[in-house]
Protein backbone atom coordinates (compact mmCIF):
# COMPACT_ATOMS: atom_id res chain seq x y z
CA UNK A 1 0.00 0.00 0.00
CA UNK A 2 1.61 3.39 -0.99
CA UNK A 3 1.11 6.18 1.60
CA UNK A 4 -0.21 9.44 -0.06
CA UNK A 5 1.14 12.75 0.69
CA UNK A 6 -1.71 15.11 1.36
CA UNK A 7 -2.56 18.17 0.32
CA UNK A 8 -3.04 20.06 3.56
CA UNK A 9 0.60 21.11 3.77
CA UNK A 10 0.13 23.49 0.72
CA UNK A 11 0.20 27.21 0.49
CA UNK A 12 -4.11 28.05 0.64
CA UNK A 13 -3.65 29.37 -2.74
CA UNK A 14 -2.20 26.81 -4.34
CA UNK A 15 -5.50 24.30 -3.05
CA UNK A 16 -7.70 27.15 -4.16
CA UNK A 17 -6.14 26.88 -7.84
CA UNK A 18 -6.01 23.29 -7.86
CA UNK A 19 -9.25 22.79 -6.39
CA UNK A 20 -10.13 25.03 -9.68
CA UNK A 21 -8.69 23.40 -12.15
CA UNK A 22 -10.08 19.21 -11.06
CA UNK A 23 -13.37 21.35 -11.05
CA UNK A 24 -13.09 22.18 -14.53
CA UNK A 25 -11.81 18.78 -15.55
CA UNK A 26 -14.65 17.21 -14.34
CA UNK A 27 -16.81 18.85 -17.17
CA UNK A 28 -16.77 17.24 -20.38
CA UNK A 29 -13.36 15.94 -21.64
CA UNK A 30 -12.71 17.60 -24.37
CA UNK A 31 -13.75 21.36 -23.54
CA UNK A 32 -11.55 24.37 -24.27
CA UNK A 33 -12.38 26.47 -20.96
CA UNK A 34 -9.78 28.60 -19.00
CA UNK A 35 -7.92 26.89 -17.29
CA UNK A 36 -5.08 26.85 -14.69
CA UNK A 37 -1.58 25.32 -14.67
CA UNK A 38 0.08 24.42 -11.69
CA UNK A 39 3.65 23.44 -11.19
CA UNK A 40 5.02 22.01 -8.45
CA UNK A 41 8.89 22.55 -8.76
CA UNK A 42 11.44 20.74 -6.30
CA UNK A 43 8.62 20.53 -4.15
CA UNK A 44 7.49 24.34 -4.00
CA UNK A 45 4.45 25.48 -5.31
CA UNK A 46 3.76 27.99 -8.10
CA UNK A 47 0.67 29.10 -9.73
CA UNK A 48 -0.66 30.99 -12.76
CA UNK A 49 -3.92 31.27 -14.15
CA UNK A 50 -6.13 32.60 -16.62
CA UNK A 51 -4.19 31.66 -19.46
CA UNK A 52 -6.52 30.16 -22.40
CA UNK A 53 -5.52 26.75 -24.01
CA UNK A 54 -8.24 25.95 -26.71
CA UNK A 55 -9.04 22.73 -28.08
CA UNK A 56 -7.10 21.24 -25.35
CA UNK A 57 -8.33 19.00 -22.87
CA UNK A 58 -6.13 19.14 -18.52
CA UNK A 59 -5.01 15.34 -19.33
CA UNK A 60 -3.31 16.90 -22.63
CA UNK A 61 -1.94 19.68 -20.89
CA UNK A 62 -0.49 18.14 -18.21
CA UNK A 63 1.32 15.54 -20.76
CA UNK A 64 2.20 18.35 -23.37
CA UNK A 65 4.00 20.53 -20.29
CA UNK A 66 5.88 17.76 -19.24
CA UNK A 67 7.00 16.75 -22.70
CA UNK A 68 7.58 20.18 -24.08
CA UNK A 69 8.35 22.43 -21.18
CA UNK A 70 9.75 20.10 -17.98
CA UNK A 71 13.25 20.56 -18.09
CA UNK A 72 13.00 16.80 -17.52
CA UNK A 73 12.61 15.92 -20.62
CA UNK A 74 13.76 19.02 -22.16
CA UNK A 75 17.35 19.06 -20.83
CA UNK A 76 18.81 20.88 -23.88
CA UNK A 77 16.79 23.83 -22.90
CA UNK A 78 19.10 24.36 -19.83
CA UNK A 79 22.29 22.92 -21.68
CA UNK A 80 24.16 23.61 -24.49
CA UNK A 81 24.89 20.00 -25.72
CA UNK A 82 26.68 21.45 -29.04
CA UNK A 83 29.84 22.57 -26.53
CA UNK A 84 29.79 18.60 -25.91
CA UNK A 85 29.56 17.52 -29.52
CA UNK A 86 32.18 19.59 -30.40
CA UNK A 87 34.47 18.35 -27.44
CA UNK A 88 33.10 14.84 -28.44
CA UNK A 89 34.58 15.50 -32.34
CA UNK A 90 37.96 16.39 -31.05
CA UNK A 91 38.30 13.36 -28.36
CA UNK A 92 36.93 11.07 -31.44
CA UNK A 93 39.80 12.45 -33.69
CA UNK A 94 41.94 10.49 -31.42
CA UNK A 95 39.78 7.52 -30.51
CA UNK A 96 37.31 7.22 -33.93
CA UNK A 97 34.54 5.40 -33.87
CA UNK A 98 34.24 4.79 -30.08
CA UNK A 99 31.14 6.86 -29.01
CA UNK A 100 28.04 5.33 -30.67
CA UNK A 101 25.25 7.06 -28.65
CA UNK A 102 26.59 11.15 -26.83
CA UNK A 103 24.20 13.39 -24.76
CA UNK A 104 23.37 15.35 -27.42
CA UNK A 105 21.40 12.14 -29.11
CA UNK A 106 18.74 12.47 -26.36
CA UNK A 107 18.14 8.61 -25.68
CA UNK A 108 17.64 6.33 -22.59
CA UNK A 109 21.51 6.26 -22.11
CA UNK A 110 25.11 6.41 -23.56
CA UNK A 111 26.74 3.53 -25.97
CA UNK A 112 30.71 3.73 -26.06
CA UNK A 113 33.37 0.82 -26.82
CA UNK A 114 36.68 0.96 -24.66
CA UNK A 115 39.79 1.15 -26.56
CA UNK A 116 41.29 -2.33 -27.08
CA UNK A 117 37.65 -4.20 -26.38
CA UNK A 118 35.28 -5.28 -28.69
CA UNK A 119 32.48 -4.97 -26.66
CA UNK A 120 30.24 -1.98 -26.22
CA UNK A 121 28.84 -0.59 -22.66
CA UNK A 122 25.87 1.50 -21.88
CA UNK A 123 25.98 4.16 -19.44
CA UNK A 124 23.23 6.21 -17.56
CA UNK A 125 23.61 8.91 -14.92
CA UNK A 126 20.44 9.80 -13.00
CA UNK A 127 19.39 11.62 -10.28
CA UNK A 128 16.32 11.14 -8.23
CA UNK A 129 16.44 13.87 -5.36
CA UNK A 130 13.13 15.64 -4.81
CA UNK A 131 11.22 12.07 -4.31
CA UNK A 132 14.02 11.33 -1.41
CA UNK A 133 12.59 14.14 0.62
CA UNK A 134 9.12 12.39 1.22
CA UNK A 135 10.51 9.02 0.76
CA UNK A 136 14.46 8.73 1.07
CA UNK A 137 14.53 5.22 1.06
CA UNK A 138 12.06 4.38 -1.96
CA UNK A 139 13.12 8.04 -3.57
CA UNK A 140 16.88 6.67 -3.83
CA UNK A 141 15.97 3.22 -4.72
CA UNK A 142 13.99 4.37 -7.44
CA UNK A 143 16.43 6.52 -8.69
CA UNK A 144 18.87 3.19 -9.05
CA UNK A 145 16.08 1.21 -10.06
CA UNK A 146 15.71 3.76 -13.48
CA UNK A 147 19.26 4.44 -14.20
CA UNK A 148 19.21 0.36 -14.98
CA UNK A 149 16.47 0.28 -16.64
CA UNK A 150 17.80 3.37 -19.22
CA UNK A 151 20.78 0.63 -19.50
CA UNK A 152 18.48 -2.04 -20.58
CA UNK A 153 16.59 0.30 -22.78
CA UNK A 154 19.32 0.69 -25.26
CA UNK A 155 20.03 -3.54 -24.94
CA UNK A 156 22.74 -3.36 -21.50
CA UNK A 157 22.84 -5.41 -18.64
CA UNK A 158 23.55 -3.07 -15.63
CA UNK A 159 26.37 -4.40 -13.56
CA UNK A 160 28.33 -1.38 -12.19
CA UNK A 161 26.75 1.67 -10.11
CA UNK A 162 28.29 4.40 -8.28
CA UNK A 163 26.47 7.13 -6.01
CA UNK A 164 26.88 10.38 -5.11
CA UNK A 165 25.13 12.02 -2.56
CA UNK A 166 24.51 15.36 -1.28
CA UNK A 167 23.17 16.80 2.10
CA UNK A 168 23.31 19.09 5.23
CA UNK A 169 25.61 18.20 8.06
CA UNK A 170 24.73 14.71 9.27
CA UNK A 171 24.12 15.76 12.80
CA UNK A 172 21.63 18.68 11.33
CA UNK A 173 17.69 18.10 12.15
CA UNK A 174 16.17 17.03 8.65
CA UNK A 175 12.19 16.60 7.54
CA UNK A 176 11.12 13.36 6.14
CA UNK A 177 7.62 13.88 4.69
CA UNK A 178 4.70 16.22 3.07
CA UNK A 179 6.30 19.13 4.51
CA UNK A 180 9.86 18.15 4.21
CA UNK A 181 10.11 20.64 1.06
CA UNK A 182 9.06 23.58 3.90
CA UNK A 183 11.60 22.45 6.57
CA UNK A 184 8.84 22.57 9.19
CA UNK A 185 6.06 20.00 9.71
CA UNK A 186 2.70 20.80 9.71
CA UNK A 187 0.57 17.94 8.78
CA UNK A 188 1.72 15.80 11.90
CA UNK A 189 3.28 13.17 9.67
CA UNK A 190 6.37 13.90 9.14
CA UNK A 191 9.32 12.21 10.86
CA UNK A 192 12.44 13.97 12.32
CA UNK A 193 15.52 12.70 11.80
CA UNK A 194 18.97 13.72 11.06
CA UNK A 195 20.74 14.23 7.73
CA UNK A 196 23.02 11.59 8.96
CA UNK A 197 19.95 8.75 9.44
CA UNK A 198 18.69 10.20 6.35
CA UNK A 199 22.02 9.47 4.52
CA UNK A 200 21.71 6.19 6.10
CA UNK A 201 18.00 5.44 4.39
CA UNK A 202 19.26 6.59 0.87
CA UNK A 203 22.58 4.19 1.17
CA UNK A 204 19.89 1.33 1.84
CA UNK A 205 17.50 1.74 -0.65
CA UNK A 206 20.19 1.96 -3.52
CA UNK A 207 21.79 -0.84 -1.67
CA UNK A 208 18.38 -3.13 -1.72
CA UNK A 209 18.03 -2.33 -5.50
CA UNK A 210 21.55 -3.26 -6.36
CA UNK A 211 21.17 -6.18 -4.53
CA UNK A 212 17.39 -7.31 -6.36
CA UNK A 213 19.69 -6.55 -9.49
CA UNK A 214 22.72 -8.38 -9.04
CA UNK A 215 24.59 -4.96 -9.60
CA UNK A 216 27.64 -3.64 -8.13
CA UNK A 217 28.43 -0.68 -6.61
CA UNK A 218 31.89 -0.17 -7.38
CA UNK A 219 32.09 3.64 -5.77
CA UNK A 220 30.81 6.81 -4.95
CA UNK A 221 31.15 10.14 -3.37
CA UNK A 222 28.97 12.50 0.15
CA UNK A 223 29.32 16.20 0.67
CA UNK A 224 27.60 17.18 3.96
CA UNK A 225 27.80 20.72 2.91
CA UNK A 226 24.61 21.37 0.92
CA UNK A 227 22.42 23.87 2.65
CA UNK A 228 18.85 23.09 0.54
CA UNK A 229 16.14 20.94 2.16
CA UNK A 230 16.49 18.75 -1.04
CA UNK A 231 19.27 16.13 -1.19
CA UNK A 232 21.66 15.31 -4.20
CA UNK A 233 21.17 11.95 -4.78
CA UNK A 234 22.63 10.61 -8.24
CA UNK A 235 23.78 7.11 -9.31
CA UNK A 236 25.37 6.14 -12.83
CA UNK A 237 25.01 2.64 -13.82
CA UNK A 238 27.06 0.82 -16.63
CA UNK A 239 27.03 -1.98 -18.34
CA UNK A 240 27.78 -3.93 -21.09
CA UNK A 241 25.76 -4.71 -24.47
CA UNK A 242 23.85 -7.51 -25.14
CA UNK A 243 22.68 -7.09 -28.68
CA UNK A 244 24.88 -6.48 -31.52
CA UNK A 245 24.33 -2.57 -32.18
CA UNK A 246 22.23 -0.65 -29.68
CA UNK A 247 18.59 -0.27 -29.58
CA UNK A 248 18.00 3.58 -29.98
CA UNK A 249 14.45 5.48 -28.96
CA UNK A 250 12.91 6.67 -31.98
CA UNK A 251 10.23 4.73 -33.39
CA UNK A 252 11.50 2.92 -36.75
CA UNK A 253 8.68 1.93 -38.98
CA UNK A 254 4.60 2.30 -39.00
CA UNK A 255 2.78 -0.47 -38.05
CA UNK A 256 5.26 -1.93 -35.53
CA UNK A 257 3.47 -2.90 -32.52
CA UNK A 258 3.72 -1.22 -29.34
CA UNK A 259 4.32 -3.77 -26.52
CA UNK A 260 4.15 -2.79 -22.36
CA UNK A 261 5.84 -5.19 -20.34
CA UNK A 262 4.69 -4.90 -16.28
CA UNK A 263 1.58 -3.91 -14.39
CA UNK A 264 0.71 0.13 -13.77
CA UNK A 265 -0.80 1.52 -10.83
CA UNK A 266 -1.47 4.64 -9.04
CA UNK A 267 1.79 4.96 -7.48
CA UNK A 268 4.37 8.00 -9.40
CA UNK A 269 1.45 10.40 -10.06
CA UNK A 270 3.68 14.03 -10.08
CA UNK A 271 3.22 14.74 -12.94
CA UNK A 272 -1.32 14.37 -12.53
CA UNK A 273 -1.05 15.75 -8.73
CA UNK A 274 1.52 19.00 -10.14
CA UNK A 275 -1.63 19.84 -12.48
CA UNK A 276 -4.64 19.38 -9.87
CA UNK A 277 -5.96 16.13 -11.70
CA UNK A 278 -5.52 14.11 -8.13
CA UNK A 279 -5.84 14.99 -4.71
CA UNK A 280 -3.09 13.04 -3.24
CA UNK A 281 0.56 12.79 -4.29
CA UNK A 282 1.79 8.90 -4.25
CA UNK A 283 5.23 8.58 -4.56
CA UNK A 284 6.92 5.86 -6.91
CA UNK A 285 7.18 2.62 -4.69
CA UNK A 286 10.51 0.61 -5.31
CA UNK A 287 9.61 -2.37 -6.83
CA UNK A 288 12.38 -5.16 -6.18
CA UNK A 289 11.33 -8.20 -7.02
CA UNK A 290 9.25 -6.66 -9.95
CA UNK A 291 12.33 -4.70 -11.44
CA UNK A 292 14.36 -7.88 -11.63
CA UNK A 293 11.75 -10.22 -13.37
CA UNK A 294 10.86 -6.96 -15.77
CA UNK A 295 15.21 -6.54 -16.50
CA UNK A 296 15.46 -10.41 -17.49
CA UNK A 297 12.21 -10.19 -19.21
CA UNK A 298 13.07 -7.13 -21.19
CA UNK A 299 16.10 -8.58 -21.98
CA UNK A 300 14.92 -11.88 -23.10
CA UNK A 301 13.01 -10.00 -25.70
CA UNK A 302 15.80 -8.26 -26.70
CA UNK A 303 18.09 -10.67 -27.35
CA UNK A 304 15.25 -12.01 -29.70
CA UNK A 305 16.41 -9.15 -31.94
CA UNK A 306 13.08 -8.51 -32.74
CA UNK A 307 13.02 -5.40 -30.80
CA UNK A 308 13.00 -2.35 -33.01
CA UNK A 309 12.75 0.42 -30.26
CA UNK A 310 12.18 0.39 -26.85
CA UNK A 311 11.50 2.73 -23.59
CA UNK A 312 11.57 2.64 -20.09
CA UNK A 313 8.33 3.74 -18.68
CA UNK A 314 9.62 6.64 -16.24
CA UNK A 315 8.61 10.38 -15.74
CA UNK A 316 5.21 10.89 -17.05
CA UNK A 317 4.66 6.96 -17.79
CA UNK A 318 3.03 5.63 -20.83
CA UNK A 319 2.23 9.27 -22.44
CA UNK A 320 6.00 10.41 -22.08
CA UNK A 321 7.66 7.08 -23.35
CA UNK A 322 5.28 6.26 -26.18
CA UNK A 323 5.07 10.54 -27.53
CA UNK A 324 8.61 10.50 -27.26
CA UNK A 325 9.87 7.30 -29.69
CA UNK A 326 7.21 8.33 -31.97
CA UNK A 327 8.38 12.13 -32.35
CA UNK A 328 11.71 11.06 -32.48
CA UNK A 329 11.06 8.96 -35.71
CA UNK A 330 8.86 11.03 -37.64
CA UNK A 331 5.17 9.44 -36.71
CA UNK A 332 2.30 8.72 -34.74
CA UNK A 333 0.66 5.55 -32.65
CA UNK A 334 -2.36 4.84 -31.24
CA UNK A 335 -2.90 3.24 -28.13
CA UNK A 336 -5.76 1.68 -26.27
CA UNK A 337 -4.89 2.34 -22.93
CA UNK A 338 -8.23 -0.38 -21.63
CA UNK A 339 -5.34 -2.93 -22.93
CA UNK A 340 -2.76 -1.84 -20.60
CA UNK A 341 -2.06 -4.14 -17.55
CA UNK A 342 -3.03 -2.44 -13.88
CA UNK A 343 -2.09 -3.88 -10.51
CA UNK A 344 -4.95 -2.75 -8.97
CA UNK A 345 -8.58 -1.91 -9.95
CA UNK A 346 -10.29 1.58 -11.19
CA UNK A 347 -7.50 3.23 -12.56
CA UNK A 348 -8.57 6.19 -14.72
CA UNK A 349 -7.60 6.39 -18.22
CA UNK A 350 -5.39 9.70 -16.90
CA UNK A 351 -3.88 7.38 -14.29
CA UNK A 352 -2.87 4.83 -16.37
CA UNK A 353 -1.59 7.54 -19.39
CA UNK A 354 0.51 9.43 -16.93
CA UNK A 355 1.34 7.54 -13.48
CA UNK A 356 5.43 6.81 -13.04
CA UNK A 357 5.04 3.18 -11.65
CA UNK A 358 8.22 1.25 -11.94
CA UNK A 359 9.45 -2.04 -13.74
CA UNK A 360 7.99 -0.80 -16.60
CA UNK A 361 9.07 -1.24 -20.44
CA UNK A 362 7.61 -0.53 -23.64
CA UNK A 363 8.98 -2.48 -26.97
CA UNK A 364 7.75 -1.84 -30.42
CA UNK A 365 7.63 -4.88 -32.36
CA UNK A 366 7.04 -5.93 -36.23
CA UNK A 367 3.85 -7.56 -36.44
CA UNK A 368 4.90 -10.50 -37.57
CA UNK A 369 7.71 -11.40 -34.60
CA UNK A 370 4.87 -10.32 -31.86
CA UNK A 371 4.55 -13.64 -31.04
CA UNK A 372 8.20 -14.85 -30.95
CA UNK A 373 8.57 -12.21 -28.36
CA UNK A 374 5.56 -12.25 -26.11
CA UNK A 375 6.86 -15.65 -25.90
CA UNK A 376 10.09 -14.49 -24.74
CA UNK A 377 8.73 -11.96 -22.18
CA UNK A 378 6.16 -14.75 -21.13
CA UNK A 379 9.10 -16.84 -19.74
CA UNK A 380 9.27 -14.67 -16.93
CA UNK A 381 5.73 -14.09 -15.87
CA UNK A 382 5.98 -10.12 -16.25
CA UNK A 383 2.39 -9.17 -17.38
CA UNK A 384 2.99 -7.94 -21.10
CA UNK A 385 0.24 -6.68 -23.88
CA UNK A 386 -0.45 -5.29 -27.15
CA UNK A 387 -1.83 -1.75 -26.52
CA UNK A 388 -1.38 -0.23 -29.54
CA UNK A 389 0.78 0.77 -32.39
CA UNK A 390 2.70 2.95 -34.66
CA UNK A 391 0.95 5.32 -37.23
CA UNK A 392 1.99 7.49 -40.35
CA UNK A 393 0.43 10.19 -38.44
CA UNK A 394 1.48 13.17 -37.00
CA UNK A 395 0.84 12.67 -33.05
CA UNK A 396 0.42 10.33 -30.63
CA UNK A 397 -3.10 9.39 -29.75
CA UNK A 398 -4.49 7.59 -26.36
CA UNK A 399 -7.92 6.45 -26.00
CA UNK A 400 -9.51 4.01 -23.67
CA UNK A 401 -11.75 1.46 -25.60
CA UNK A 402 -13.66 3.97 -27.59
CA UNK A 403 -13.01 7.20 -25.33
CA UNK A 404 -10.64 9.76 -26.20
CA UNK A 405 -7.98 10.68 -23.91
CA UNK A 406 -5.35 12.68 -25.28
CA UNK A 407 -3.84 13.88 -28.70
CA UNK A 408 -0.15 14.90 -28.55
CA UNK A 409 1.28 16.03 -31.54
CA UNK A 410 4.67 15.83 -32.13
CA UNK A 411 5.17 19.83 -33.65
CA UNK A 412 3.14 21.76 -31.54
CA UNK A 413 1.74 24.97 -31.62
CA UNK A 414 4.40 27.52 -30.59
CA UNK A 415 1.67 29.71 -28.61
CA UNK A 416 0.31 26.71 -27.01
CA UNK A 417 3.69 26.05 -25.62
CA UNK A 418 4.21 29.57 -23.77
CA UNK A 419 0.20 29.38 -22.63
CA UNK A 420 1.91 26.23 -20.68
CA UNK A 421 4.84 28.03 -19.06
Amino acid sequence: MVSPIPRPHMRAKVKDEANRWRMAASLERNSSMVSVHCVISMGREFCTTGMRVSGMNRVEQALMHALFVHLHHNIDKAIDFGIFRTLNEKVGEMWPGRLLVGPDANDDAAVFSVPGEDALMVAKMESHCSPCVPRPYDGAATGAGGAMRDVVAMGGRPLFLLDFIGTRPLDQTVIVGPCGFDDECTCGECEQMTSGDRVNLLIEGIRDMCRAMDVFVVGGGLSTSFSDVVPAVVAAVIGPLVTEKPLTKPAKEAGHQIIILGETSDDGNDTLYRAGLVDEMLPARALFAEERRTMDAALAAIRTGKVHACSDLGAAGIGAAVSESVRFGGFGAQVDLSLVPTAKDGLSPEEILICETQARMVFQVAPADVEEVMTALGEHEVPAEVIGEVTQGDAAEYRFGKESVARIPNDPDPAILEALR
